[in-house]
């Protein structure tokens, strides 16, 4: 598929490439409910399916009021709102990845990679070690992922022109200046209260989900994800020329920066909630790309699908496959890394054919 064609000159899909995307979504759809059945069944306390839906069943029936039993109160009360967290900042994750590398039009792109996780760490970090929580923690995750997408457009920017390469130079370096800042905050804090909470905070984790703290996540996700999904149209049209977007009668930098600011919305939410959880928005994008292709009106919410599914299940991995729970971050690194080292080898090997 041609870059003008995704640009929205294709032609009418035949009712055979229908069939096959409805399958495909619908695949998709089923993945990420077996891994939500999934993850409500498993853990130390194991329910059965049938019990799952029993209890989902009588809450409903009741007016969402939750029983007395054990299970019921593990599977509405703790697990529940749990996976729905996960699926929520899964999805938002790999939207945001897959936005950015279509406005960066290079694969290698992420939130984290461009240093907006890292500034979004150091936000959060700084409130939990002057004592604040919630809302307001929420606030400063989401204004300093912002600060560093600003201060990488700024750096990367040279004689008016931003080239690829140097938007990912950038993001390194203000990822290792936010990095440092996380550390220098380490440093100060109070190794008995403050430290531990930011270390294991960092590590990201979904272990304090509430129904509350979910209400506290949607607002943000849902705002980001409205956004990006209302120009899913245009991250077709930003992955063209800058010349060719305004000769289709768009501003490329103005909408570039509505999705900045949404991205910037959706990993501050994230971080703010669970800590830092990294290459989610590198890897998924690549998975989706393989299965449903470029063109962005399809991409964007495949993507979504594939970084709830997948998060989901890490998430239930890594509070099942040992006695302590394992920190996220740890299990999205150890495979995001090789991912990532393949993608570049990958990259510059076709940039030498080419």
């Amino acid at each position: 598929m041609s870059m003008t064609e995704t640009a929205g000159e294709m032609p009418r899909p035949s009712l055979a490439r229908i069939g096959r995307r409805i399958g495909m979504f619908g695949s998709l759809t089923v993945a990420l409910v077996v891994s939500m059945v999934f993850a409500l069944s498993a853990g130390r306390f194991e329910i059965s399916p049938l019990r799952l839906l029993e209890i989902i069943h009588a809450c409903v029936s009741n007016g969402f009021v939750v029983a007395n039993e054990i299970d019921a109160r593990i599977v509405l009360l703790v697990r529940l709102p749990r996976l729905l967290l996960a699926a929520l900042c899964g999805g938002a994750l790999a939207i945001g990845g897959t936005a950015l590398q279509g406005v960066f039009r290079n694969p290698l792109v992420s939130p984290q990679v461009l240093g907006i996780s890292q500034g979004a760490a150091f936000g959060g970090a700084l409130m939990i070690l002057i004592g604040y929580s919630g809302i307001v923690l929420l606030g400063a995750a989401f204004l300093m992922g912002l600060v560093a997408l600003i201060l990488v457009g700024f750096i990367a920017r040279i004689d008016g022109r931003t080239e690829v390469l140097s938007v990912i130079l950038s993001g390194m370096i203000v990822g290792a200046l936010f990095a440092a800042l996380v550390s220098i905050l380490q440093f100060v804090a109070d190794p008995n209260s403050s430290l531990p909470a930011i270390v294991y905070w960092l590590m990201g984790s979904f272990s304090t989900a509430t129904w509350e703290r979910l209400g506290m996540a949607v607002p943000g996700l849902a705002l980001g994800l409205t956004l990006v999904w209302l120009l899913r149209y245009r991250l077709n049209v930003l992955a063209l020329d800058d010349m060719e977007a305004r000769s289709m009668g768009i501003n490329p930098e103005r909408e570039r920066w509505y999705i900045f600011a949404a991205i910037a919305l959706m990993t501050g939410t994230t971080v703010a909630v669970a800590g830092v959880v990294g290459w989610i928005g590198l890897v998924v994008p690549h998975a989706a790309r393989i299965l449903v292709g470029e063109d962005h009106r399809t991409l964007v919410p495949a993507a979504g699908l594939v970084g709830a599914a997948y998060l989901v299940f890490i998430d239930t991995l890594a509070r099942t496959a040992t006695s302590a729970e394992i920190p996220l971050g740890v299990l999205t690194a150890l495979i995001g890394a090789p991912v990532f080292g393949l993608l570049l080898r990958r990259h510059f090997r076709e940039a030498n054919r080419a």
